[in-house]
């Protein structure tokens, strides 16, 4: 197996990632954090698709997409924190000011779990950060011990995913998620 991760500009691709079978139904299409909410609520069905597109087309991207061959496999949502409503989040703390990029959801494809795509696909996320010159990444991952986690809230990570990678806690937050509660991650990348 060998995995690529490339920036999420190819929209067939997002779609097969995060995008609804049915396509009048009205899924997250990982808009949830990435908008504010008004717009989050007025957008409904195929009109989630349709604005997806639209920021699949910008620089940057809204994620990174992973390859198993030419096939999609994986999805991270990965921007600015300022673009997203972790910008002003009540449960999410800022440690800083400084203009920090998030990654807020890692998704991996039924068939392919378990074979550590969303290792690289983080990696893939801090890389799309670097390259646009983020000074620090961070990701609000579940600090379960070690405790499954339900499948369907699986998509923040685990604390253990975002230290394997390099990021350290650096703050705790009031966010609770399947029962865990979530911990800020940071990894800095001017020095990393």
């Amino acid at each position: 197996m060998s995995i690529e991760v490339r920036p999420a500009t190819v929209f067939d691709d997002v779609k097969t990632m995060v995008g609804p079978k049915n396509p009048g139904s009205n899924v997250c299409w990982c808009l949830s954090y990435r908008i504010p909410s008004k717009l989050n609520q007025s957008l409904q069905r195929e009109e989630r698709g349709k604005f997806v597109e639209k920021l699949v087309a910008e620089d940057p991207p809204p994620g990174v997409l992973a390859y198993d061959g030419g096939e999609v496999v994986g999805w991270a949502a990965v921007h600015p924190r300022a673009d997203t409503s972790f910008a002003t989040s009540r449960k999410i703390p800022h440690v800083d000011d400084s203009e920090v990029w998030s990654v807020w959801c890692i998704r991996v494809r039924p068939g392919h779990r378990g074979k550590g795509i969303s290792h690289h696909l983080l990696r893939g996320a801090v890389e799309l950060a670097r390259s646009h010159g983020a000074p620090a990444i961070e990701g609000y991952p579940v600090d379960n011990r070690g405790s499954k986690v339900d499948l369907t809230m699986a998509y923040v990570g685990t604390r253990r995913l975002f230290e394997k990678a390099g990021f350290t806690k650096v703050a705790e937050t009031t966010s609770v998620l399947n029962g865990f509660p979530r911990v800020l991650m940071r990894l800095n990348l001017d020095s990393a």
